[in-house]
């Protein structure tokens, strides 16, 4: 049998969402500011890291698989950055120009290792540029054997559902991470990978197992998704099926930043499954993945030797 490493190695996932910027701000915190109530943060390191599907496809990446990217950003200097972030990193991208998007920048201010403030930078890209990317997505499609949509809300996939129908007449899975309410625009999917939150907003909040059940199972069909795969936190990950359901308690060693833990689940999951695996042979090892990556600060990603370590 090939090993698994070596079957990564030939496969390729295409990831398609909102891409973003995410800055840190390092320093000490010494004193109160005199004009508010407020720490007073004296900057002594600045960093920059890939955010949002550039995150995702930076996981599907570290776990030997191939990717592309496909994403709108302005051109901006922030977008200049998440070019030369991507060159960095090796990561192949089909970047759609929008002159009149500000690209997605998120700082975090961090004193004393905590985050203390969290500004966002945004604004939703032109139609027109998103539909030459439906175009673009057509012409990928068959290079590659998974399509993940990384959706964040903001504006990246207006042109969605033509996207998840094309990738499953073309016979390839397709995997969610979803946001909202109108979760009408995912039908169709192969796996979606709400967390507790993003669930309850769609179904109504669960009393207990057999109430959660019910609803997924209820959301899972009337929308024609395959799989449903629930991220819990703590209370590790469940997914519903046609065969029912499985679970998978949290292996996490120690948190300390759950930034970009979903990028990491569903990257494992869409990596794995493009290299043959079923969504229920990959859910332990995307839950593995996910304990891993929330001991590391901010966006970040698990390796091979990691996963399998």
């Amino acid at each position: 049998m090939t090993p698994l490493r070596d079957v990564l190695a030939r496969r390729r996932v295409l990831v398609v969402g909102d891409v973003m910027l995410d800055r840190y701000w390092f320093g000490g915190v010494e004193r109160i500011s005199p004009e508010a109530p407020v720490p007073v943060v004296r900057v002594t390191r600045e960093e920059e890291r890939l955010g949002g599907a550039a995150n995702v496809a930076l996981n599907v990446k570290a776990l030997g698989a191939q990717v592309t990217l496909m994403t709108v950003v302005g051109s901006d200097q922030a977008a200049q950055r998440v070019r030369s972030l991507l060159a960095e990193c090796a990561v192949p991208s089909l970047l759609g120009e929008d002159p009149q998007l500000r690209t997605i920048v998120k700082l975090r201010v961090i004193g004393r290792s905590q985050q203390l403030l969290r500004v966002d930078f945004e604004s939703e890209p032109d139609h027109e540029v998103l539909a030459q990317m439906v175009e673009d997505f057509g012409r990928e499609l068959a290079r590659h054997d998974a399509v993940l949509f990384s959706d964040y809300g903001k504006g990246g996939l207006a042109h969605l559902p033509r996207m998840i129908e094309a990738a499953r007449a073309a016979g390839k899975p397709v995997l969610v991470d979803p946001k909202g309410r109108e979760y009408g625009r995912y039908a169709g999917a192969t796996l979606i990978t709400p967390n507790r939150a993003e669930l309850a907003h769609v179904v109504g909040p669960w009393s207990d197992e057999s109430q959660l059940r019910a609803s997924a199972s209820a959301l899972r069909e009337r929308y024609r998704f395959e799989t449903l795969l629930l991220t819990r936190s703590e209370e590790g990950m469940t997914l519903f099926d046609a065969q029912g359901v499985a679970h998978e308690p949290a292996r996490t060693r120690e948190v300390f930043d759950v930034t970009g833990a979903g990028d990491t689940v569903i990257a494992t999951m869409a990596a794995l499954m493009a290299s043959g695996m079923t969504a229920r042979q990959a859910m332990p090892l995307a839950n593995r993945a996910g304990g891993i990556v929330v001991g590391k600060f901010g966006t970040a990603t698990v390796s091979f030797e990691e996963l399998y370590g």
